[in-house]
């Protein structure tokens, strides 16, 4: 992991090249909650090290899930309900969302009490909805300030109604999805208002199916049936669709043709769609049945999209706006306001400092291209904010800088590239395979 400040040069020559890109978090951590929650032993492959994934393991090895790696990025997993143990420890889940989130519902079906707690930012983000929630099935929970660190008295989650807002976070209905399947009855799970990211639940249900449970969806929200236990299986982890649009917006915004094997149309990934706003702003999308292909036109145009459903991809779309032509407008984002940082925030500071025309409001931004100016770039510790400017710094060229800037100054430096660890431990490996000649760092 190379140290920050970390300085990006452009890639000036035209590439026709491979990008493979890690498995997903987000299917990884729910394969290993479901492989924990199932009767007997799973084998899951391309499995995603990462902190994120690291943490969620080792919380569940603490609750008495056995797990060993096989062969590599496979994890063997002998999992089952009857094998959760209470820990009296704290169990400490870092800045990881999913592990936090998902694992308070497990831990509704762990006799005794839990606790999970994470870093400084972890205690910043809120789960009091999906408290609430638990509690209307009759849970005993002691979360303080409606932020971790939580405490959940579990050992039995009745069946019954719960109704969550869902304009906050899809990981409160994801981590109740799992969880609700081996309750005492059926759960409905009902949704107050639109529920964002719904690709994200939608491959929650399409898991828990592979795994053996059964979740029926109506426009109001969700029946989770009951079922004996979860069945063990093997089971393959795709690429991460939100890691991939680096190297599709990478390809887009630098004139470059980047294919990433395996990730394809037929993805869980709601993110996937990003390969669409591409499109939309003038990339060449070629969608195979093994991979995705990205082209470079001879210019990108600014567009005017609602991200509302993939969210994680609004600061790729941000980064790479100010070499568009013309504005880019992102609509209906809210909840990146809730996520390791206030996203939207930090995205508007980010481009103001590298000269950019930003307007926002609580839930939009509008990027007017602008000279560039060189900049240590900011990055809250937030792996997205690290790799989305970074793909700025890779495809900008001479014609985008501000013109007064001698032309050995032209760079930006990330100042904190370490942060990338949560999800894409190798993403600056990755990215300095395309550079030519020595290593760029």
């Amino acid at each position: 992991m190379p140290a920050g400040p970390l300085a990006i040069p452009s890639v000036t020559s035209p590439l026709d090249a491979t990008w493979r890109v890690p498995g997903s978090k987000s299917i990884t951590n729910r394969a290993l909650v479901l492989a924990a929650l199932a009767d007997g032993t799973s084998v899951i492959e391309n499995v995603l090290a990462s902190d994120d994934t690291r943490h969620m393991r080792q919380c569940l090895e603490r609750l008495g899930i056995v797990m060993r790696d096989g062969a590599p990025g496979q994890v063997i997993v002998d999992g089952g309900r009857a094998r959760l143990r209470a820990n009296a420890d704290t169990l400490f889940v870092g800045n990881s969302g999913t592990t936090v989130r998902f694992l308070t519902a497990l831990a509704t079906l762990v006799p005794g009490s839990t606790t999970f707690a994470g870093d400084q930012h972890m205690a910043k983000r809120p789960i009091a909805d999906l408290v609430d929630g638990l509690v209307q099935l009759g849970v005993r929970l002691d979360c303080a300030t409606g932020c971790p660190p939580i405490t959940i008295h579990g050992g039995r989650l009745a069946g019954g109604s719960l109704r969550m807002r869902g304009d906050r976070s899809s990981q409160y209905f994801s981590a109740v999805l799992m969880a609700a399947g081996l309750a005492e009855g059926d759960v409905r799970v009902l949704i107050d208002g639109d529920l964002v990211s719904r690709p994200y639940v939608d491959m929650t249900r399409r898991m828990v199916a592979d795994f053996g449970g059964r979740i029926d969806a109506d426009d109001a929200g969700f029946t989770v049936r009951r079922v004996p236990s979860y069945r063990a299986r093997s089971y393959v982890i795709e690429p991460d669709a939100s890691s991939a649009s680096y190297p599709f917006a990478f390809a887009a915004a630098g004139g470059h043709r980047i294919t990433v094997p395996a990730m394809s149309a037929a993805s869980l990934q709601g993110d996937y769609d990003f390969v669409g706003v591409l499109e939309k702003a003038g990339a060449i999308i070629e969608r195979r049945p093994d991979a995705t292909v990205v082209r470079g036109g001879s210019r990108l145009r600014g567009i005017d999209v609602d991200m509302h459903h993939i969210s994680d991809t609004v600061m790729t779309l941000a980064a790479i706006a100010p070499l568009c032509d013309g504005p880019t407008t992102i609509r209906n984002v809210a909840n990146i306001r809730i996520k390791e940082t206030d996203r939207l925030i930090a995205t508007v500071n980010e481009l103001r400092r590298v000269g950019q025309q930003v307007e926002h409001g609580d839930d939009w931004l509008k990027i007017t291209p602008r000279p560039l100016k060189p900049a240590t770039i900011e990055c809250y510790s937030d792996h997205r904010m690290a790799m989305s400017f970074a793909v700025l710094a890779a495809a900008a060229r001479d014609h985008h800088w501000d013109q007064s800037v001698p032309t050995n100054e032209r760079v930006f430096r990330i100042a904190d590239p370490a942060c990338t660890a949560k999800t894409y431990p190798g993403f600056w490996d990755d990215l300095a395979a395309f550079y030519p000649g020595e290593r760029p760092w």
